[in-house]
Protein backbone atom coordinates (compact mmCIF):
# COMPACT_ATOMS: atom_id res chain seq x y z
CA UNK A 1 0.00 0.00 0.00
CA UNK A 2 1.28 3.52 -0.75
CA UNK A 3 0.25 5.26 2.34
CA UNK A 4 3.01 6.89 2.92
CA UNK A 5 3.23 8.96 -0.60
CA UNK A 6 -0.38 10.31 0.77
CA UNK A 7 0.57 11.87 3.46
CA UNK A 8 0.36 15.68 1.95
CA UNK A 9 -3.50 14.88 0.49
CA UNK A 10 -4.60 12.80 3.35
CA UNK A 11 -3.92 16.03 5.47
CA UNK A 12 -5.84 18.34 3.40
CA UNK A 13 -8.89 15.95 3.31
CA UNK A 14 -9.02 15.72 7.13
CA UNK A 15 -8.72 19.38 7.16
CA UNK A 16 -11.63 20.21 4.49
CA UNK A 17 -13.64 17.51 5.98
CA UNK A 18 -13.14 18.81 9.51
CA UNK A 19 -14.16 22.32 8.80
CA UNK A 20 -17.27 20.81 6.61
CA UNK A 21 -18.50 18.95 9.72
CA UNK A 22 -17.91 22.04 12.15
CA UNK A 23 -20.49 24.02 10.63
CA UNK A 24 -23.22 24.02 12.12
CA UNK A 25 -26.85 23.25 9.47
CA UNK A 26 -27.76 26.89 8.10
CA UNK A 27 -30.12 27.76 5.52
CA UNK A 28 -29.55 28.75 1.74
CA UNK A 29 -26.55 28.31 -0.34
CA UNK A 30 -23.73 28.45 1.91
CA UNK A 31 -24.99 25.07 4.05
CA UNK A 32 -25.27 23.13 0.42
CA UNK A 33 -21.56 24.32 -0.44
CA UNK A 34 -20.36 23.01 2.72
CA UNK A 35 -22.55 19.81 2.16
CA UNK A 36 -21.00 19.40 -1.62
CA UNK A 37 -17.65 19.73 0.01
CA UNK A 38 -18.24 17.07 2.58
CA UNK A 39 -19.46 14.71 -0.01
CA UNK A 40 -17.01 15.36 -2.37
CA UNK A 41 -13.90 14.70 -0.06
CA UNK A 42 -15.98 11.56 0.88
CA UNK A 43 -15.88 11.14 -2.83
CA UNK A 44 -12.47 11.14 -2.89
CA UNK A 45 -11.59 9.00 -0.31
CA UNK A 46 -13.77 6.45 -1.82
CA UNK A 47 -11.95 6.61 -5.16
CA UNK A 48 -8.60 6.57 -3.60
CA UNK A 49 -10.01 3.08 -1.39
CA UNK A 50 -10.87 1.87 -4.84
CA UNK A 51 -7.14 2.41 -6.79
CA UNK A 52 -5.79 0.67 -4.13
CA UNK A 53 -4.11 4.08 -2.88
CA UNK A 54 -5.89 3.83 0.52
CA UNK A 55 -7.07 0.79 2.35
CA UNK A 56 -11.00 1.29 3.46
CA UNK A 57 -9.68 0.82 7.39
CA UNK A 58 -7.21 4.15 6.80
CA UNK A 59 -10.29 5.70 5.16
CA UNK A 60 -12.89 5.20 7.46
CA UNK A 61 -10.23 6.46 10.21
CA UNK A 62 -9.23 9.33 8.55
CA UNK A 63 -12.99 10.18 8.49
CA UNK A 64 -13.26 9.72 12.26
CA UNK A 65 -10.48 11.90 12.37
CA UNK A 66 -12.02 14.37 10.70
CA UNK A 67 -15.47 14.23 12.93
CA UNK A 68 -13.72 13.92 16.09
CA UNK A 69 -12.31 17.39 15.02
CA UNK A 70 -15.17 19.01 13.76
CA UNK A 71 -17.30 18.00 16.26
CA UNK A 72 -14.03 19.32 19.10
CA UNK A 73 -14.16 22.89 16.82
CA UNK A 74 -17.80 23.19 16.88
CA UNK A 75 -17.84 22.50 21.29
CA UNK A 76 -14.95 24.49 22.10
CA UNK A 77 -16.49 27.23 19.44
CA UNK A 78 -19.72 26.78 21.37
CA UNK A 79 -18.39 27.09 24.65
CA UNK A 80 -16.72 30.22 23.66
CA UNK A 81 -19.56 32.21 22.17
CA UNK A 82 -21.69 31.34 25.51
CA UNK A 83 -19.41 32.41 27.99
CA UNK A 84 -18.95 35.69 25.79
CA UNK A 85 -22.52 35.87 25.15
CA UNK A 86 -21.88 36.83 21.17
CA UNK A 87 -24.04 34.87 18.56
CA UNK A 88 -21.48 33.68 16.03
CA UNK A 89 -23.36 32.86 11.95
CA UNK A 90 -20.20 31.23 10.65
CA UNK A 91 -18.83 32.25 7.67
CA UNK A 92 -16.48 30.97 5.14
CA UNK A 93 -14.68 33.27 3.18
CA UNK A 94 -15.32 32.58 -0.78
CA UNK A 95 -11.86 32.75 -1.63
CA UNK A 96 -10.45 30.24 1.28
CA UNK A 97 -13.54 27.67 -0.06
CA UNK A 98 -11.35 28.31 -3.70
CA UNK A 99 -8.21 27.72 -2.32
CA UNK A 100 -9.30 24.39 -0.50
CA UNK A 101 -10.66 23.29 -3.87
CA UNK A 102 -7.83 23.82 -5.56
CA UNK A 103 -5.26 22.36 -3.30
CA UNK A 104 -7.67 18.98 -2.82
CA UNK A 105 -7.90 19.01 -7.10
CA UNK A 106 -3.84 19.64 -7.63
CA UNK A 107 -2.43 17.09 -5.29
CA UNK A 108 -4.84 14.46 -6.68
CA UNK A 109 -3.91 15.25 -9.72
CA UNK A 110 -0.57 14.75 -9.24
CA UNK A 111 -1.17 11.72 -7.40
CA UNK A 112 -3.19 10.43 -10.07
CA UNK A 113 -0.93 11.43 -12.80
CA UNK A 114 1.87 9.72 -10.94
CA UNK A 115 0.31 6.35 -9.90
CA UNK A 116 -1.79 6.39 -13.72
CA UNK A 117 -4.91 6.06 -12.83
CA UNK A 118 -7.62 5.10 -15.32
CA UNK A 119 -4.61 4.21 -17.81
CA UNK A 120 -4.91 0.82 -19.07
CA UNK A 121 -1.84 0.86 -20.17
CA UNK A 122 -0.05 1.49 -17.56
CA UNK A 123 2.77 -0.69 -16.10
CA UNK A 124 4.97 -1.37 -13.12
CA UNK A 125 7.46 1.41 -11.82
CA UNK A 126 9.82 -1.29 -12.62
CA UNK A 127 9.55 -1.59 -16.05
CA UNK A 128 10.34 1.88 -16.86
CA UNK A 129 13.72 1.28 -15.34
CA UNK A 130 14.51 -1.21 -18.49
CA UNK A 131 15.30 -0.21 -21.74
CA UNK A 132 15.42 -2.29 -24.85
CA UNK A 133 17.46 -2.32 -28.37
CA UNK A 134 18.08 -4.08 -31.13
CA UNK A 135 19.22 -3.96 -34.81
CA UNK A 136 19.35 -6.10 -37.79
CA UNK A 137 21.67 -6.22 -40.95
CA UNK A 138 21.32 -8.10 -43.92
CA UNK A 139 24.35 -8.41 -45.78
CA UNK A 140 25.68 -9.28 -49.09
CA UNK A 141 29.36 -9.72 -49.21
CA UNK A 142 32.21 -10.59 -52.11
CA UNK A 143 35.49 -11.73 -51.59
CA UNK A 144 37.40 -11.28 -54.64
CA UNK A 145 40.79 -12.81 -54.17
CA UNK A 146 43.92 -10.99 -56.40
CA UNK A 147 45.24 -13.69 -59.54
CA UNK A 148 48.63 -13.81 -58.05
CA UNK A 149 48.00 -15.07 -54.54
CA UNK A 150 50.08 -18.32 -53.53
CA UNK A 151 48.28 -21.73 -52.76
CA UNK A 152 46.71 -22.55 -49.87
CA UNK A 153 49.35 -25.27 -49.05
CA UNK A 154 52.01 -22.84 -48.93
CA UNK A 155 50.86 -21.11 -45.85
CA UNK A 156 50.49 -23.99 -43.63
CA UNK A 157 54.58 -23.74 -42.22
CA UNK A 158 56.25 -20.95 -40.21
CA UNK A 159 56.06 -17.90 -40.45
CA UNK A 160 52.41 -18.24 -41.13
CA UNK A 161 50.77 -21.72 -39.38
CA UNK A 162 47.06 -21.54 -41.27
CA UNK A 163 45.22 -24.20 -42.41
CA UNK A 164 46.61 -28.02 -43.10
CA UNK A 165 47.74 -29.66 -45.97
CA UNK A 166 44.40 -31.49 -45.78
CA UNK A 167 42.18 -28.48 -45.57
CA UNK A 168 44.66 -25.30 -46.95
CA UNK A 169 43.21 -21.96 -46.41
CA UNK A 170 41.17 -20.60 -49.13
CA UNK A 171 43.91 -18.19 -51.18
CA UNK A 172 42.28 -18.54 -54.74
CA UNK A 173 38.34 -18.83 -54.88
CA UNK A 174 36.14 -16.23 -55.26
CA UNK A 175 33.38 -16.38 -52.41
CA UNK A 176 29.62 -14.60 -52.64
CA UNK A 177 27.54 -14.82 -49.25
CA UNK A 178 24.42 -13.55 -48.06
CA UNK A 179 25.15 -13.01 -43.97
CA UNK A 180 23.20 -11.61 -41.88
CA UNK A 181 23.55 -10.33 -37.98
CA UNK A 182 20.58 -9.92 -35.39
CA UNK A 183 21.39 -8.38 -32.12
CA UNK A 184 18.90 -7.59 -28.57
CA UNK A 185 20.13 -5.81 -25.90
CA UNK A 186 18.61 -4.62 -22.53
CA UNK A 187 19.86 -2.08 -19.59
CA UNK A 188 18.30 -1.83 -16.50
CA UNK A 189 18.78 0.56 -13.97
CA UNK A 190 18.88 -0.64 -11.06
CA UNK A 191 19.70 2.40 -8.67
CA UNK A 192 20.55 6.03 -9.38
CA UNK A 193 23.67 4.62 -9.34
CA UNK A 194 24.12 1.38 -10.46
CA UNK A 195 23.34 -0.36 -13.67
CA UNK A 196 23.50 -3.47 -15.87
CA UNK A 197 23.20 -4.97 -19.20
CA UNK A 198 23.17 -7.64 -21.39
CA UNK A 199 23.03 -8.59 -25.42
CA UNK A 200 22.36 -11.58 -27.12
CA UNK A 201 23.17 -11.71 -31.17
CA UNK A 202 23.83 -14.29 -34.01
CA UNK A 203 27.59 -15.40 -34.36
CA UNK A 204 29.38 -18.53 -32.29
CA UNK A 205 31.91 -19.37 -29.62
CA UNK A 206 34.11 -19.43 -31.64
CA UNK A 207 34.71 -15.82 -33.23
CA UNK A 208 35.24 -13.38 -30.95
CA UNK A 209 35.54 -10.98 -33.61
CA UNK A 210 32.11 -11.41 -35.78
CA UNK A 211 28.27 -11.92 -35.43
CA UNK A 212 27.40 -12.28 -38.59
CA UNK A 213 25.52 -15.39 -39.55
CA UNK A 214 26.21 -16.83 -43.19
CA UNK A 215 22.80 -18.10 -45.02
CA UNK A 216 22.71 -21.31 -46.69
CA UNK A 217 22.57 -24.19 -43.39
CA UNK A 218 19.63 -25.96 -45.87
CA UNK A 219 16.96 -23.98 -43.92
CA UNK A 220 18.21 -24.95 -40.58
CA UNK A 221 18.10 -22.82 -37.62
CA UNK A 222 21.07 -20.42 -36.51
CA UNK A 223 22.20 -19.81 -33.10
CA UNK A 224 22.19 -17.00 -30.68
CA UNK A 225 25.28 -16.07 -28.15
CA UNK A 226 25.38 -14.42 -25.08
CA UNK A 227 27.55 -11.29 -26.52
CA UNK A 228 27.45 -8.88 -23.23
CA UNK A 229 26.56 -9.00 -19.48
CA UNK A 230 28.10 -6.58 -16.93
CA UNK A 231 27.28 -4.47 -14.06
CA UNK A 232 28.05 -0.49 -14.16
CA UNK A 233 28.53 1.18 -11.09
CA UNK A 234 28.99 5.45 -10.75
CA UNK A 235 29.33 6.04 -7.12
CA UNK A 236 30.49 9.34 -8.24
CA UNK A 237 29.93 11.50 -11.27
CA UNK A 238 33.53 11.02 -12.00
CA UNK A 239 33.82 7.25 -11.70
CA UNK A 240 32.31 4.78 -13.46
CA UNK A 241 33.45 1.05 -13.03
CA UNK A 242 32.10 -2.25 -14.81
CA UNK A 243 32.65 -5.42 -14.70
CA UNK A 244 31.61 -8.86 -16.68
CA UNK A 245 31.66 -8.85 -20.27
CA UNK A 246 31.20 -5.88 -21.68
CA UNK A 247 31.59 -2.72 -24.44
CA UNK A 248 35.11 -1.91 -25.36
CA UNK A 249 35.91 0.61 -22.64
CA UNK A 250 38.62 2.47 -25.09
CA UNK A 251 38.73 4.83 -27.22
CA UNK A 252 40.16 3.37 -30.50
CA UNK A 253 39.64 2.63 -33.99
CA UNK A 254 39.00 -0.81 -35.81
CA UNK A 255 43.02 -0.72 -36.56
CA UNK A 256 43.41 -2.29 -33.02
CA UNK A 257 40.24 -3.61 -31.64
CA UNK A 258 37.71 -4.82 -34.38
CA UNK A 259 34.11 -3.48 -33.96
CA UNK A 260 32.38 -5.99 -32.42
CA UNK A 261 34.74 -7.41 -29.90
CA UNK A 262 34.02 -6.98 -26.05
CA UNK A 263 35.66 -7.57 -23.57
CA UNK A 264 35.72 -9.81 -20.14
CA UNK A 265 36.57 -8.67 -17.03
CA UNK A 266 37.00 -5.43 -14.91
CA UNK A 267 37.51 -1.46 -16.42
CA UNK A 268 36.98 1.87 -14.79
CA UNK A 269 36.88 5.17 -16.49
CA UNK A 270 37.58 8.73 -14.67
CA UNK A 271 36.29 11.88 -15.76
CA UNK A 272 37.28 14.70 -13.97
CA UNK A 273 35.85 18.01 -14.37
CA UNK A 274 33.84 16.11 -16.78
CA UNK A 275 30.77 18.95 -15.67
CA UNK A 276 32.91 21.96 -15.65
CA UNK A 277 33.31 24.76 -18.13
CA UNK A 278 36.80 23.95 -19.54
CA UNK A 279 37.54 23.59 -23.14
CA UNK A 280 39.35 20.38 -22.42
CA UNK A 281 38.46 17.32 -20.30
CA UNK A 282 40.61 14.85 -19.59
CA UNK A 283 39.59 11.20 -19.42
CA UNK A 284 41.76 7.78 -18.11
CA UNK A 285 40.53 4.50 -18.39
CA UNK A 286 42.42 1.20 -16.56
CA UNK A 287 41.13 -2.36 -16.80
CA UNK A 288 42.44 -5.97 -16.70
CA UNK A 289 40.87 -8.95 -19.12
CA UNK A 290 41.32 -12.63 -18.74
CA UNK A 291 41.97 -13.46 -22.08
CA UNK A 292 42.97 -18.21 -20.99
CA UNK A 293 41.75 -19.38 -17.69
CA UNK A 294 44.88 -22.40 -17.67
CA UNK A 295 43.88 -24.81 -14.65
CA UNK A 296 48.24 -25.73 -13.94
CA UNK A 297 49.39 -28.91 -13.17
CA UNK A 298 52.12 -31.78 -13.90
CA UNK A 299 51.08 -31.98 -16.94
CA UNK A 300 50.21 -28.83 -18.03
CA UNK A 301 52.73 -26.16 -17.11
CA UNK A 302 51.54 -23.03 -18.88
CA UNK A 303 49.76 -20.15 -17.55
CA UNK A 304 47.20 -17.90 -16.93
CA UNK A 305 46.97 -15.48 -19.99
CA UNK A 306 45.99 -11.73 -19.29
CA UNK A 307 45.71 -8.02 -20.72
CA UNK A 308 46.20 -5.36 -18.53
CA UNK A 309 45.26 -1.86 -19.84
CA UNK A 310 45.47 1.85 -19.41
CA UNK A 311 44.55 5.13 -21.40
CA UNK A 312 44.51 8.66 -21.27
CA UNK A 313 42.72 11.36 -23.12
CA UNK A 314 41.37 14.30 -23.59
CA UNK A 315 38.13 15.81 -24.81
CA UNK A 316 39.13 19.31 -25.97
CA UNK A 317 36.12 21.60 -27.60
CA UNK A 318 38.48 24.21 -29.35
CA UNK A 319 35.65 26.11 -30.53
CA UNK A 320 31.83 26.18 -31.18
CA UNK A 321 32.62 24.09 -34.66
CA UNK A 322 35.77 22.32 -33.61
CA UNK A 323 36.09 19.05 -30.98
CA UNK A 324 39.45 16.92 -30.64
CA UNK A 325 39.80 13.98 -28.88
CA UNK A 326 43.60 12.44 -28.14
CA UNK A 327 43.78 9.26 -26.53
CA UNK A 328 46.98 7.41 -25.58
CA UNK A 329 46.63 3.82 -24.37
CA UNK A 330 48.60 0.92 -23.33
CA UNK A 331 47.72 -2.52 -24.03
CA UNK A 332 49.85 -5.36 -22.45
CA UNK A 333 49.58 -9.12 -22.85
CA UNK A 334 50.77 -10.99 -20.41
CA UNK A 335 52.00 -15.10 -21.06
CA UNK A 336 50.32 -14.51 -25.18
CA UNK A 337 53.59 -16.55 -26.51
CA UNK A 338 53.50 -20.18 -26.98
CA UNK A 339 56.21 -22.16 -25.17
CA UNK A 340 58.04 -24.57 -26.65
CA UNK A 341 58.39 -28.36 -26.38
CA UNK A 342 61.62 -28.65 -24.03
CA UNK A 343 61.49 -32.58 -23.69
CA UNK A 344 60.41 -35.27 -26.08
CA UNK A 345 58.40 -37.65 -24.36
CA UNK A 346 55.29 -37.67 -26.41
CA UNK A 347 53.87 -35.26 -24.22
CA UNK A 348 53.54 -31.25 -25.18
CA UNK A 349 53.67 -29.98 -21.25
CA UNK A 350 52.56 -26.30 -22.45
CA UNK A 351 49.34 -27.16 -25.17
CA UNK A 352 47.39 -24.43 -23.26
CA UNK A 353 49.98 -21.98 -24.15
CA UNK A 354 49.04 -21.72 -27.56
CA UNK A 355 46.29 -19.57 -28.01
CA UNK A 356 43.79 -21.00 -30.00
CA UNK A 357 42.06 -18.04 -31.42
CA UNK A 358 43.25 -16.28 -34.67
CA UNK A 359 42.75 -14.66 -37.60
CA UNK A 360 45.95 -14.56 -40.16
CA UNK A 361 49.11 -12.50 -39.99
CA UNK A 362 51.13 -12.92 -36.86
CA UNK A 363 54.81 -14.66 -36.62
CA UNK A 364 54.23 -18.48 -35.54
CA UNK A 365 56.39 -21.42 -34.72
CA UNK A 366 55.46 -24.93 -34.42
CA UNK A 367 56.02 -25.22 -31.21
CA UNK A 368 56.22 -29.30 -30.69
CA UNK A 369 57.42 -31.01 -33.92
CA UNK A 370 57.76 -34.37 -32.03
CA UNK A 371 55.11 -34.70 -29.75
CA UNK A 372 52.28 -32.80 -31.64
CA UNK A 373 53.51 -31.84 -34.92
CA UNK A 374 51.74 -29.25 -36.70
CA UNK A 375 50.41 -27.27 -34.05
CA UNK A 376 51.40 -23.81 -34.23
CA UNK A 377 51.50 -20.88 -31.51
CA UNK A 378 52.43 -17.24 -31.23
CA UNK A 379 56.41 -16.62 -31.52
CA UNK A 380 56.19 -12.50 -30.38
CA UNK A 381 55.35 -10.93 -27.36
CA UNK A 382 52.81 -8.12 -27.69
CA UNK A 383 52.90 -4.50 -25.64
CA UNK A 384 50.96 -2.47 -27.71
CA UNK A 385 51.69 1.75 -27.86
CA UNK A 386 48.57 3.25 -29.45
CA UNK A 387 48.30 6.74 -30.10
CA UNK A 388 44.65 7.88 -31.53
CA UNK A 389 43.38 11.21 -32.07
CA UNK A 390 39.99 12.16 -34.14
CA UNK A 391 38.33 16.07 -35.25
CA UNK A 392 35.26 16.80 -35.77
CA UNK A 393 34.97 19.57 -37.95
CA UNK A 394 31.20 21.21 -38.03
CA UNK A 395 31.67 24.11 -39.64
CA UNK A 396 28.96 23.13 -42.52
CA UNK A 397 26.50 21.82 -39.80
CA UNK A 398 24.30 19.33 -40.32
CA UNK A 399 27.24 18.32 -42.32
CA UNK A 400 30.62 16.88 -40.49
CA UNK A 401 33.97 16.67 -41.52
CA UNK A 402 35.20 14.30 -39.69
CA UNK A 403 39.42 12.95 -39.51
CA UNK A 404 40.91 10.25 -37.60
CA UNK A 405 44.21 9.11 -36.94
CA UNK A 406 45.64 6.06 -35.43
CA UNK A 407 49.85 4.84 -34.75
CA UNK A 408 49.89 1.61 -33.23
CA UNK A 409 53.62 0.03 -32.40
CA UNK A 410 54.62 -3.47 -30.13
CA UNK A 411 56.82 -2.64 -27.91
CA UNK A 412 57.55 -5.97 -26.62
CA UNK A 413 58.59 -7.72 -29.40
CA UNK A 414 62.16 -9.41 -29.11
CA UNK A 415 63.62 -9.87 -32.09
CA UNK A 416 66.09 -12.13 -31.00
CA UNK A 417 63.52 -14.78 -28.80
CA UNK A 418 61.30 -14.71 -32.07
CA UNK A 419 64.02 -16.08 -34.04
CA UNK A 420 65.24 -18.46 -31.58
CA UNK A 421 61.96 -20.39 -31.72
CA UNK A 422 61.81 -20.27 -36.02
CA UNK A 423 63.40 -22.48 -38.43
CA UNK A 424 64.47 -19.33 -40.67
CA UNK A 425 64.47 -15.87 -38.98
CA UNK A 426 62.16 -13.01 -39.90
CA UNK A 427 62.79 -9.45 -39.55
CA UNK A 428 60.85 -7.18 -36.60
CA UNK A 429 57.27 -5.83 -38.36
CA UNK A 430 55.74 -4.13 -35.82
CA UNK A 431 54.19 -0.70 -37.06
CA UNK A 432 51.08 -0.38 -37.57
CA UNK A 433 48.78 3.12 -38.71
CA UNK A 434 45.83 4.42 -40.23
CA UNK A 435 43.76 7.88 -41.60
CA UNK A 436 40.07 8.10 -42.39
CA UNK A 437 38.31 11.07 -43.49
CA UNK A 438 34.61 11.36 -43.00
CA UNK A 439 31.92 13.56 -44.83
CA UNK A 440 28.41 13.83 -43.64
CA UNK A 441 25.94 13.11 -41.28
CA UNK A 442 28.38 12.06 -37.91
CA UNK A 443 25.38 9.09 -37.60
CA UNK A 444 22.56 8.00 -39.75
CA UNK A 445 19.34 8.44 -37.81
CA UNK A 446 16.82 9.79 -40.56
CA UNK A 447 15.63 9.74 -44.04
CA UNK A 448 18.45 11.76 -45.99
CA UNK A 449 21.04 11.42 -43.52
CA UNK A 450 24.10 10.75 -45.54
CA UNK A 451 28.03 9.79 -45.40
CA UNK A 452 31.33 8.76 -47.20
CA UNK A 453 34.15 7.78 -46.02
CA UNK A 454 37.96 6.73 -47.29
CA UNK A 455 40.87 5.66 -45.39
CA UNK A 456 44.22 3.76 -45.77
CA UNK A 457 45.89 1.13 -43.43
CA UNK A 458 49.08 -0.17 -43.07
CA UNK A 459 49.24 -2.81 -40.66
CA UNK A 460 52.25 -5.05 -40.05
CA UNK A 461 52.79 -8.45 -39.21
CA UNK A 462 53.47 -8.35 -35.43
CA UNK A 463 52.07 -4.60 -34.31
CA UNK A 464 48.78 -6.34 -33.13
CA UNK A 465 47.46 -9.41 -31.90
CA UNK A 466 45.83 -10.92 -34.96
CA UNK A 467 43.39 -12.83 -33.30
CA UNK A 468 41.10 -9.21 -32.51
CA UNK A 469 41.37 -6.82 -34.95
CA UNK A 470 39.25 -5.60 -38.06
CA UNK A 471 37.90 -8.77 -39.40
CA UNK A 472 37.06 -7.72 -42.85
CA UNK A 473 40.14 -5.61 -44.07
CA UNK A 474 42.30 -8.82 -46.29
CA UNK A 475 39.51 -10.93 -44.18
CA UNK A 476 41.08 -10.50 -40.88
CA UNK A 477 43.80 -10.48 -39.01
CA UNK A 478 47.46 -8.72 -39.82
CA UNK A 479 50.36 -7.79 -42.43
CA UNK A 480 48.02 -5.81 -44.51
CA UNK A 481 48.14 -2.89 -46.56
CA UNK A 482 45.85 -1.00 -48.90
CA UNK A 483 42.38 1.30 -49.11
CA UNK A 484 38.96 1.12 -48.38
CA UNK A 485 36.00 3.75 -49.19
CA UNK A 486 32.25 3.67 -48.47
CA UNK A 487 29.46 5.59 -47.54
CA UNK A 488 25.75 5.33 -46.25
CA UNK A 489 22.16 6.82 -46.92
CA UNK A 490 19.12 6.74 -44.59
CA UNK A 491 15.94 5.13 -46.31
CA UNK A 492 13.97 6.06 -43.37
CA UNK A 493 14.09 7.15 -39.48
CA UNK A 494 16.95 4.22 -37.84
CA UNK A 495 17.30 2.58 -41.59
CA UNK A 496 19.81 2.70 -43.94
CA UNK A 497 21.86 1.26 -46.96
CA UNK A 498 25.69 0.95 -46.99
CA UNK A 499 28.23 -0.22 -48.98
CA UNK A 500 31.75 -0.52 -48.41
CA UNK A 501 35.00 -1.80 -50.84
CA UNK A 502 38.08 -2.75 -49.18
CA UNK A 503 41.32 -3.76 -51.07
CA UNK A 504 44.03 -4.90 -49.29
CA UNK A 505 47.38 -7.09 -49.89
CA UNK A 506 50.01 -8.40 -47.82
CA UNK A 507 53.02 -6.22 -46.73
CA UNK A 508 55.76 -9.12 -47.06
CA UNK A 509 56.25 -12.89 -47.91
CA UNK A 510 53.88 -14.68 -50.02
CA UNK A 511 51.57 -13.12 -52.11
CA UNK A 512 48.11 -13.16 -50.56
CA UNK A 513 45.76 -10.38 -51.60
CA UNK A 514 41.53 -10.05 -50.90
CA UNK A 515 39.13 -7.31 -52.64
CA UNK A 516 36.09 -7.35 -50.15
CA UNK A 517 33.05 -5.79 -51.14
CA UNK A 518 30.21 -5.15 -48.93
CA UNK A 519 26.47 -4.25 -49.32
CA UNK A 520 24.45 -3.97 -45.93
CA UNK A 521 20.41 -3.19 -45.18
CA UNK A 522 20.18 -1.93 -41.34
CA UNK A 523 17.71 -1.47 -39.28
CA UNK A 524 17.55 -0.42 -35.35
CA UNK A 525 15.32 -0.03 -32.54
Amino acid sequence: MRTRHFKPLAKSLVVALSLACAIPAQAGSEREQLETLRATTLAILDALVDKGVLSAEVAQGLVKQAERKGQEQAEASARADAASGVVRVPYIPEVVKREIREQIRQEVVAQAKTEQWGDVNAVPEWIDRLKWSGDIRLRYQGDLFADGNDIGQNFVGEPYGLGSASAPVNTQEDRQRLRIRARLGLSAKVTDAVSAGFRITTGNTNDPVSTNQTLGNEFNKYALVLDRAFVKARPWEWLSVSGGRMPNPFFSTDLVWDDDLNFDGVAATFTPWARSDHSGKPFFTVGAFPLKEVETSATNLARDKWLVAAQAGLDWKMDASTRWRFGLAYYDYRNISAEKDSLVDGLYDYSDSVLRTRQKGNTMFEVAPTDNPGLFGLASDYSLLNLTATVDLAHFEPVHVILDGDVVKNVGYDLGKTNALLSSPQEARTLGWQTKVTVGWPSIQNQGDWQAFLGYRHLERDAVLDAFADSDFRLGGTNSKGFFIGGAYGMDRNSWVSAKWLSADQIDGLPFGVDVMQVDFNAKF
